[in-house]
């Protein structure tokens, strides 16, 4: 029978509320929503789907969906239940194995199967189950770190069947108790036979050369092992007595080479190895790291510090990108010497400045420009004027949503966050804004990374109040556990994770901050609120000196930062900037918009202390030498010798719109462009004339309108709301109520019909069964055929057609229906 329709019956029997369970521990089934129980269990039955489920279940889960995978074969329908599943767990009961099979039922990766035939009576009142059938497709080669058995290597690997043979011959001559073979499966099978237990091995290793037990404990965990000329023919009848341990390996056929470099030990060597059973190292508690301690208070002042400097940093980022625009490199991202620039105006390492800029441009603090192919401020930035603890989570929730990694700019191409800075062998490393740092599954990484800090944090909380120290090694020891299949992205991300979470104030001091666990709980108003009452308020005032600096006494509020910045030049790190007035650094300012009175003004509002005369006298002396030549902006003029009708022109109601001024009797110069110009003084009855063409310019893309663009963070995977589940619930019920319960399960062209035919045709390419396929020619003819289906790939199957003794090739789109030939005859 097939197992998409197994899996059907299964979930139309079960409740709306297993239903609602499912859909909550698996949302990608009803997104989008599916017509009827057919389309649900196809779907849930997909490749892709079966991997997103996988990647959610901890060790002990996938231990035991590994042994039921390894002890079925979904082909011929043979099963097994939770006792045969135990004997092979060690350290597993058989109320622990029951309890993992139904969670797995309940998640749709197995479902229930009437007992193989003959099967006594006590062992048949045992539940027996099967996987859904893409699993062997997810698992990979290696389920549960074993290899392939004998008759697979010999039907895949055609160099070694043809040397199983010859090597079964040799081993049969040389009084070894393994039975003559002539073909390559009969081989297969006596090499299988005679490597089936431990006790046979170790028979069979008594006679191994040094090492050879060590070697072998390599491949105790993974198959697959790499060795230099792994093709090298080794015979038992011309080995001597210093034969090393991989030839004499070799020689014995407990290792398999797959090509020059690689050889796999077969499944019964692997399981002989391991005593038999397929798990040795069962356990349903994760293990506990040996963790340090700090205290509180640490916490809470190092996550404090590091979110006032952070703000800090990226508000004079902001308004020193406001200034001068950042250059990118053609290949995209900013280049060594912007970061140089950078790194010297914000008074801090290149490392720091690559995260920061990361920081800023996924929050959309500064963005690019189409038109300068540059990095800008963008206009009326609201993250400017919002209170301190507004603009943190403003880049928390940024950050948590991103699907970049701020932490792998400075990285060499193609390596892990986190590792040591370098040049990869081209020379190229990750440059910060490129597309270099993109990680799609970064969100959800980063989400479960909190969440693993919270676990260790709770499960470690002492009496004192004192706060567990968490390392990368131990965050990424849990994550093994509990998510096995998403180890290797843990490993590569966990680093630069931690980093970023530390500048975030989510980490303070080595400890998961309150602040990251309201993040981890899903609950940023609380961090909000804890933010808000211990992060210390912005200071609104700074202190002037007669050395011609301003020292700020704290963190400033940003828009007073933001003012200084152009009148002085900070100095400086922390919290206690300097900021220095010069000549230079006046006239920016002058060239702002301000003016002398305006400047100390401004100065004596926000200083403690009285304006000091030095200061006051640069002000004034700078402002009197400034502005001697005056620069305008004019795009069209207007000459004429009729002075009087130029100054009623001026003075008219048409000035302000076009930006008339008078530059001599018979000049006036317009803001307006020439032919706008003209065309406005055509309105009012005069007959201008254009002088030249209208300069060329390039045309600039219309500005949206401006809406504020503050992220709102959404956790990965979360459940569907109540109100689509039972809308899809309705949906479901009403089509199980008009079709029937075994009839109609999968309509023509529908997701089940398709999931249905790709299931028949990959089971009959294993089994190597005759179809028989309703093909569709080119003039829309459709025709029976049976044939036996060879191979399936990109679009297009290859089959044989018996009857006319040839092979063909057939897109699979014109295949519209697929049945086992043999169901038809039953």
């Amino acid at each position: 029978m097939s197992l998409i329709r197994a899996l059907g019956k299964d979930l139309e029997a079960r409740s709306n509320d297993a239903l609602r369970a499912l859909f909550a521990a698996r949302p990608d089934l009803i997104s989008p929503a599916v017509p009827d129980f057919a389309a649900l269990a196809a779907r849930a039955s997909s490749r892709v789907s079966v991997q997103r489920a996988l990647e959610r279940l901890n060790r002990p889960q996938m231990q035991v969906l590994e042994t039921l995978h390894l002890c079925t074969n979904t082909d011929t329908g043979h099963s097994a239940s939770a006792e045969g599943l135990q004997h092979l767990i060690r350290g597993a009961s058989l109320a622990t194995v029951q309890d993992i099979l139904g969670t797995l039922q309940e998640l749709a990766l197995v479902h229930p199967v009437p007992p193989p035939h003959g099967t006594p009576s006590p062992a048949a009142d045992q539940p027996f189950y099967l996987p859904v059938g893409s699993l062997k497709d997810v698992v990979g080669l290696y389920p549960a770190g074993l290899g392939r058995s004998y008759t697979e290597l010999v039907r895949l690997q055609p160099a070694f069947a043809q040397r199983a043979v010859q090597l079964v011959s040799e081993l049969h001559r040389k009084g070894f108790p393994i039975q003559d073979a002539t073909t390559p499966m009969e081989a297969a099978l006596a090499l299988q036979h005679w490597t089936a237990t431990p006790e046979a091995l170790q028979e069979i290793l008594a006679g191994a050369p040094e090492r050879t037990t060590a070697l072998l404990a390599r491949f105790r965990n993974w198959a697959m092992g790499a060795v230099p000329q792994a093709q090298r023919k080794a015979s038992v009848t011309s080995e001597g007595a210093d034969v090393g341990p991989v030839d004499w390996l070799l020689a014995r056929g407990l290792l398999v080479p797959l090509d020059a470099a690689h050889v796999e030990l077969p499944h019964s060597v692997g399981l002989a190895l391991r005593g038999g059973a397929i798990v040795n190292d069962f356990t349903l508690k994760p293990p506990l790291p040996e963790l340090g301690s700090t205290t509180a208070a640490r916490r809470r002042n190092a996550a404090l510090s590091a979110i006032s400097e952070t703000l800090r940093l990226a508000s004079e980022l902001v308004h020193t990108v406001g200034e001068h625009p950042l250059a990118t490199l053609r290949s995209g991202g900013v280049g060594v010497r912007e970061m140089r620039r950078l790194s010297e105006v914000l008074r801090v390492d290149q490392g720091t400045v690559g995260r920061l800029l990361e920081l800023c441009g996924l929050a959309g603090l500064i963005r690019l420009d189409v038109d300068s192919s540059s990095w800008v401020q963008p206009p009326e930035l609201e993250w400017l004027v919002l209170p301190r603890q507004e603009q943190w989570l403003w880049l928390v929730n940024a950050w948590l949503a991103s699907e970049r990694v701020p932490s792998m700019v400075g990285q060499p191409v193609n390596a892990a966050p986190g590792a040591p800075a370098g040049r990869s062998a081209a020379g190229t490393t990750i440059a910060a804004l490129s597309a270099g740092a993109q990680r799609p599954d970064a969100p959800v990484v980063r989400k479960r990374i909190l969440e693993i800090l919270h676990e260790l944090t709770v499960e470690a909380a002492a009496g004192d109040g004192a706060a567990p120290m968490l390392d990368a090694a131990s965050v990424l020891q849990r994550a093994e556990w509990s998510q096995p299949r998403m180890a290797r992205r843990f490993s590569s991300l966990i680093r630069g994770v931690l980093a970023e979470a530390e500048m975030l104030g989510l980490v303070g001091s080595g400890a998961l901050s309150q602040l990251g666990s309201a993040f981890a709980e899903d609950n940023p108003d609380a961090a909000l609120a804890i933010l808000g009452e211990h992060l210390p308020a912005a200071l609104n005032h700074v202190l002037l000196q007669a050395d011609l600096t301003a020292v700020a006494p704290g963190y400033l509020d940003p828009s007073l930062a933001g003012k200084l910045l152009v009148m002085a030049d900070a100095e400086g790190q922390g919290p206690a900037t300097i900021y220095r007035f010069s000549a230079g650094s006046i006239k920016r300012a002058l060239e702002h918009g301000y003016d002398a009175a305006g400047l100390l003004a401004f100065l004596r509002e926000h200083s403690a202390t009285a304006v000091p005369q030095p200061l006051e006298y640069l002000v004034e002396d700078t402002a009197s030498r400034h502005g001697r030549l005056r620069v305008g902006q004019s795009v069209s003029f207007i000459q004429s010798d009729d002075e009087a009708m130029l100054r009623d022109l001026v003075a008219g109601p048409k000035a302000a719109q076009l930006g008339l001024a008078m530059l001599a009797p018979t000049v006036v110069t317009s803001s307006a462009p020439p032919r706008e110009l003209a065309a406005a003084l055509r309105s009012l009855g005069l007959s201008p004339s254009v002088d030249g063409m209208e300069p060329a310019g390039r045309p600039r893309r219309p500005s949206a309108p401006h809406e504020s663009l503050r992220p709102v963070y959404t956790a990965p995977g979360t459940a569907p709301a109540a109100e689509e589940v039972d809308a899809q619930l309705d949906v479901l019920r009403k089509a199980d109520a008009a079709v029937g319960h075994s009839t109609g399960f999968a309509a023509a062209g529908s997701e089940a019909a398709t999931q249905l035919g790709l299931e028949a045709l990959q089971t009959a390419i294993r089994l190597k069964q005759r179809i028989q396929m309703n093909v569709v020619d080119s003039l829309g003819n459709a025709s029976l055929e049976v044939v036996v289906p060879l191979s399936v790939s990109g679009g297009r199957v290859r089959v044989f057609d018996p009857a006319k003794d040839t092979e063909r090739v057939l897109s699979v789109h014109r295949i519209i229906d697929i049945e086992a030939a043999e169901e038809l005859r039953q």
